[in-house]
């Protein structure tokens, strides 16, 4: 029964953590922490609970771990000297994680996007029939538009904008070499 609380309250307070720190829960503190999960520790035991929770989500988010990774990371901290932790605390970081992995990531990724995220594109071309010179009559255009979306509003806004096919040409080239510089990287 001991250890079935222990790994409960262990649990719990991962997914305490979790919540305030990637799912924005302000009302979980510390205090809150220590009095529903572990009332009878010391307060300087807990907070060297709670740092070392802490530290092993972090290690986790930062390195986006997958299964394996997490099962080599709980190894090597249940073999630790001092600050690590048992075997049936390293099955319960792994279920914790199992459970809340790909909602993290989402928390850390929509974090660390800008603030504008492009939604969609499109487009036609316009033959001009009347200009001031003649020169430019039945020379075309391309009328863009496109849908950006303001961080984390739900609407999103419109931008539109004329394009001659010299600009056009330009615009072709500059996001042929954003697309050189992706493939680049992505294939490290």
């Amino acid at each position: 029964f001991k250890m079935a609380e222990s790994s409960k309250s262990f649990l719990g307070l991962l997914n305490g953590l979790a919540r305030r720190t990637y799912y924005g829960d302000e009302e979980i503190t510390d205090g809150f922490l220590k009095e529903e999960l572990y009332p009878e520790m010391p307060e300087e035991d807990f907070e060297a609970l709670l740092t070392k929770c802490n530290g092993l989500i972090k290690s986790m988010v930062s390195a986006d771990m997958d299964f394996k990774q997490l099962e080599a990371f709980a190894t090597s901290q249940t073999k630790r000297k001092q600050g690590g932790i048992t075997e049936e605390e390293a099955q319960v970081l792994t279920k914790f994680w199992k459970s809340h992995k790909s909602k993290i990531h989402e928390v850390v990724v929509s974090r660390c996007s800008w603030n504008n995220k492009l939604k969609d594109v499109s487009w036609r071309i316009d033959l001009k029939m009347q200009a001031q010179h003649v020169d430019q009559i039945n020379q075309p255009t391309a009328i863009v538009e496109l849908q950006v979306q303001n961080g984390g509003q739900k609407e999103s806004d419109v931008v539109r904008f004329e394009m001659d096919e010299e600009r056009l040409s330009k615009v072709v080239k500059d996001i042929e070499k954003i697309e050189e510089q992706i493939n680049a990287h992505c294939q490290k």
